[in-house]
């Protein structure tokens, strides 16, 4: 019976990547969208005409009630979920002196909170199933830090404490919870960033001389989901071309 996976965030550029490979491999995968994405119909059109039959379902992941509605539905609908991908997350970048509550809230909610929100209603049944896999999407800058994140880096060096502690706590259980931090991605949000900031502020930080790609990214959550990575828990699974080496 092929077993379920949910990915927050699915329909942009690494979640839809994630997507793709998870169910090539023969997953049901069902995915989130933010409740004002108006372009739902349209991707889950395009993406049957590629031959995946996705489920997608209106999810806030920073409000707890919402996150609670959505697995609850999923669950009634197909089934108990057996891969958590978080990996919903946005950006409102600004130097600290220009930061105020607002973004920083909004980032912190939608990026770390959420983690939070979407694993607690799915932890126990993986626990009493005795299988599950739990895959955080982190980032290089929560890491390293980087100019004008301070809550973008606080949020997701914060999904990997998460990580670290409830993997402690499900490891004798068959269930493993591990973070990958990637990187600059060739996602819509770093190729928005002005071609001359990457090829003179990004790229050269980069050994490889190159952006990732989102495939490359999704090939090392389908590992963390599968059978063979039954034995790595509470690891911070570095993507990033070199970037940063820890």
């Amino acid at each position: 019976m092929a077993r379920i996976a949910l990915v927050t965030g699915g329909m942009g550029g690494l979640g839809e990547a994630v997507c793709i490979k998870l169910a090539a491999l023969g997953y049901k995968v069902v995915t989130t969208y933010s409740p004002s994405n108006k372009k739902v119909d349209e991707w889950l059109a395009t993406t049957r005409d590629m031959g995946f039959d996705f489920k997608a379902y209106p999810c806030d992941v920073a409000d707890y009630d919402s996150a609670q509605a959505c697995v609850a539905a999923i669950v009634k609908d197909i089934g108990p979920i057996d891969v958590l991908v978080n990996n919903a997350g946005i950006t409102r970048d600004m130097t600290f002196k220009k930061m105020d509550k607002l973004n920083w809230d909004a980032v912190m909610s939608t990026n770390l909170d959420s983690v939070f929100n979407m694993t607690k209603p799915v932890a126990d049944g993986m626990v009493d199933r005795g299988w599950g896999r739990i895959i955080n999407i982190s980032s290089v800058n929560g890491q390293k830090g980087a100019f004008g994140q301070t809550n973008y880096s606080a949020a997701k060096a914060g999904v990997h404490g998460f990580t670290k502690a409830l993997a402690l706590e499900v490891a004798r259980k068959g269930v493993t919870v591990n973070t990958i931090s990637p990187g600059y991605i060739g996602t819509k949000m770093v190729t928005e960033i002005p071609q001359e900031v990457l090829d003179s502020k990004i790229l050269p930080q980069i050994p490889m001389a190159r952006l990732g790609k989102p495939e490359e990214v999704a090939g090392l959550v389908a590992y963390l989901a599968s059978e063979e990575a039954a034995f790595v828990t509470g690891a911070n699974i570095a993507i990033n071309g070199g970037q940063h080496m820890s």
